[in-house]
């Protein structure tokens, strides 16, 4: 192996951990020319424990090796000196959560709530079952905490903000409460301290916890093996000091994880604030010894966060790079998909155009969806695993079918998923005896060509996709088909049952998938009263590009773009993602004019904070970007809304006045449908996010380079329409046996091009198939692909 000189710190790394696969994308500088930057593409299984124990750390060292030109061995210590940077997203926490894995902690509330969060919030999504199966709660015990504190007044009180208690500037009481239930002699309904909270409300301590107590309860659950809890108060949102101090005590004792739900999540609602805090406690200690065990594969320098060491940054749920200090299991897990969401984003918007994207994500486990029409939609309270959670995330929606999904024919049904085979033992192809999946059907079907598909299989790690494994499968399920008579369809002049043949019986299956795939794009859009059809699709994930026409084709949407990377486009969006760091704190204020300004001066101060903290990673002046929002609903309501507004939305003679009214009102309206007039608005929180920028631009659009293709005559058609199956087309690199969909059916020699050999400006007419080292790209009889600088630009008829 030739040894390359590369200078330290120059090595960009970028690992994204899939539950099938772990991709890995890196760049050096080119040792020819400093200016340039070189990129290294590594694919290998999530999971190959007879060969390596974690993937992202096996994935670098192949990068170290390939960069540096030296053999380096498995299972030694990796040094650093050569990586600038590693970015790693990870779904160790999400699998911990759907397959209740997670560690073991206690929940410590409030006295009197003990089952709290066992009653949940009553909802009923599927109101007629009669069987109704709750998942059980996450932690294992429960332990009360002898404290009270309540708000002063009640919420309903026409005149809320006349009765309420009065503070001066030092937040020392000026004058009591006024309303009803005042006791009329001191500040409140009765005797306790008064003090104002973080949120401006008056907070009546009622009974402080006592010391003693605690300390023997929480030793008594440390004798018992706990070494994570989870601390859940009564209006800790506004007044933390009770949780601040259970946890002092926690931390004293020796527990390893402490999450405190106003430190982790400082929201009104003490269900989701619970809920999301003993989500911390069972993911994070899992992340932690994850990350641990990552870290131990590499010299001491990459944990140190000195500034002349390689940084390590995670992959938040809500698209932004952490730190690993404020990395938690609580923020990763939508992890995975949002590298992809960041990737697919900056890459196919185009701001003068403005036409909407759908990402559409094939990995091997799943497929995730989201949509973006110039900001990332974010929503601020999901449900996994039946576990509902209160955190930013980007929202993606997730089905159960992907490359890795089970096949079965069950009571006269094609059904794929939601079963996986996963990487262990994989699909029947995997050479692990596997059952039959997703990637068996496209591999019968001569959508992966196993000469150019990764040779990863086998013990030796170096054998290529076993087609005749998925056969013998599918000839079983042919046989099941074909003895069921509601599976066979009937010949009218022969007046027979005619039998399904293999091709037949194998794309139904593929059928089944492309239905369920667009079902959640179905859900983001239409349902949401956006015309599907005016979306492009920009597809990726490692089979992503083997649906992407047919799924288009379905969903009525005549333009796809397939990035070069598009097969690692999770981890390529790592390399591009921006910084994110926010604060948020909650608010319980009125929004009217005269309250107006002291909403904006707190927003001033937090970002003022976030701004800061930025500088110390290395952003500042114009690399930053700040959004502001408020957390709004109508008095009255449960439902509150993160309101950002729209940079034009000002208002009129206030400098930098952002219109959140107007802003409420729009997001509302097109929310629910209707508008509530004559209620008053209430601010729940104040958030305020910092973006540091990685990229000042990304270059020239796709679609700006498609025009200057065609007005050049630049294109260049290299298999014409009338393309005869019985002869080669001039540039194809081979020609394979593939089934399209009738009345097309099986193509025995498709043309295959490698899209390395493409040139810029060839346009490829399908029936055909695009490949590279990591994806097969089905074009499908009608389609157009244009090969651009960094796209396959493809166009349905």
């Amino acid at each position: 192996m030739k040894k390359s000189i590369v200078p330290d710190r120059s090595i960009q790394i970028c690992a994204d951990r899939g539950g099938t696969f772990c991709d890995v994308h890196a760049s050096y500088p080119d040792p020819e020319d400093s200016e340039k930057r070189k990129e290294i593409v590594v694919k290998l299984l999530s999971q190959d424990p007879s060969n390596y124990s974690d993937a992202p750390t096996e994935g670098i060292r192949r990068v170290l090796e390939i960069v540096t030109g030296e053999s380096i061995p498995r299972n030694v210590v990796l040094n650093t000196d050569k990586i600038d940077y590693i970015r790693l997203s990870t779904t160790v926490a999400t699998n911990a959560l759907l397959e209740r894995k997670g560690h073991k902690h206690a929940l410590l509330i409030t006295k009197g709530f003990k089952d709290l969060l066992l009653i949940g919030n009553q909802s009923r999504p599927k109101i007629f079952d009669l069987n109704i199966r709750r998942p059980p709660p996450l932690y294992t015990k429960v332990v009360e905490v002898d404290e009270r504190v309540t708000l002063v007044g009640y919420t309903s009180d026409p005149q809320a903000e006349e009765h309420a208690v009065q503070f001066d500037e030092n937040g020392k009481v000026k004058r009591g409460y006024r309303g009803m239930g005042w006791d009329g002699e001191g500040d409140a309904e009765g005797p306790g301290e008064i003090v104002q909270g973080i949120s401006g409300e008056a907070v009546r301590i009622i009974r402080k916890p006592d010391a003693e107590v605690l300390r023997e309860d929480l030793q008594a659950l440390y004798d018992e093996g706990y070494r994570s809890i989870a601390i859940v108060l009564v209006h800790s949102y506004t007044y933390p000091e009770h949780e601040r101090f259970v946890g002092s005590i926690a931390r004293s004792i020796g527990f390893e994880h402490v999450s405190e739900s106003a430190q982790l999540l400082p929201m009104i609602k003490m269900v989701p604030r619970g809920v999301s805090s003993t989500a911390d406690a069972y993911l994070t200690p899992i992340l932690r010894d994850y990350l641990n065990g990552f870290f131990s594969g590499f010299d001491e320098k990459l944990k140190d966060g000195r500034l002349k060491s390689p940084r390590v940054e995670f992959m938040g749920s809500d698209g932004g790079l952490v730190d690993y200090q404020w990395f938690s299991g609580l923020k990763s897990i939508l992890s995975g998909p949002a590298g992809g969401v960041v990737g697919y984003a900056l890459t196919s918007w185009d701001e003068k155009r403005k036409r909407p994207i759908i990402g559409l994500d094939v990995g091997g486990t799943s497929t995730d969806v989201s949509r973006f029409a110039g900001r990332y939609e974010v929503v601020y309270e999901t449900s996994t695993a039946g576990v509902t959670i209160q955190s930013p995330q980007l929202d993606i929606n997730t089905v159960a079918s992907g490359g890795g999904s089970c096949l079965q024919f069950r009571n006269g049904l094609f059904v794929t998923g939601p079963e996986s085979a996963g990487a262990q033992p994989g699909p029947a192809c995997y050479r692990k005896g596997g059952p039959l999946a997703v990637t068996d059907a496209n591999l019968l079907l001569g959508r992966i060509i196993p000469d150019f598909f990764p040779k990863i299989f086998g013990k030796s790690e170096k054998e290529p996709l076993d087609a005749d494994a998925s056969r013998i499968l599918f000839e079983k399920v042919v046989d099941e088909v074909n003895a069921s008579g509601s599976s066979t369809t009937t010949d009218a002049d022969a007046g027979s049952r005619k039998k399904l043949s293999m091709d037949e019986v194998v794309y139904g299956f593929i059928k089944v998938a492309n239905e369920t795939m667009c079902r959640p794009i179905r859900a983001l859009t239409e349902a949401r009263g956006y015309a599907t059809s005016k979306h492009i699709l920009a597809s990726f994930g490692g089979a992503g590009g083997q649906h992407a026409c047919e799924i288009a084709k379905l969903l009525g949407i005549n333009t796809i773009l397939i990035h070069r990377y598009s097969s690692i486009l999770s981890a390529y969006g790592l390399a591009l993602a921006d910084r994110a760091y926010e604060v948020q704190e909650p608010s319980s204020t009125f929004y009217t004019s005269q309250n107006r300004p002291l909403l904006i001066s707190r927003m001033d101060k937090i970002e003022t904070d976030v701004r800061e903290e930025l500088k110390k990673q290395g952003f500042e002046g114009s690399r930053v970007h700040v959004e502001r929002m408020l957390n709004m609903r109508f008095e009255g309501t449960d439902t509150s809304l993160m309101v950002l507004p729209d940079p034009n939305e000002r208002l009129e003679g206030i400098d930098g006045g952002e219109d959140f009214l107007k802003a409420f009102r729009r997001v509302y309206k097109a929310e629910f449908g209707f508008l509530l007039e004559g209620k008053t608005i209430i601010v729940d929180d104040i958030k305020v996010r910092g973006i540091g920028k990685t990229f000042d631009t990304l270059g020239e659009s796709v679609y700006n380079e498609v025009e200057n293709l065609q007005s050049s005559n630049a294109i260049k058609a290299i298999n014409s329409e009338s393309f005869d199956p019985s002869s080669k087309p001039a540039k194809a690199d081979a020609t394979w046996s593939v089934y399209f969909d009738e009345p097309v059916g099986r193509v025995d020699n498709a043309p295959v091009f490698q899209l390395e050999k493409l040139e810029i400006g060839d346009e490829v007419h399908g029936p055909a198939m695009i490949i590279d080292d990591t994806q097969t790209i089905v074009v499908i009889p009608g389609a157009r692909a244009l090969l651009t600088s960094k796209h396959l630009y493809i166009t349905l008829q």
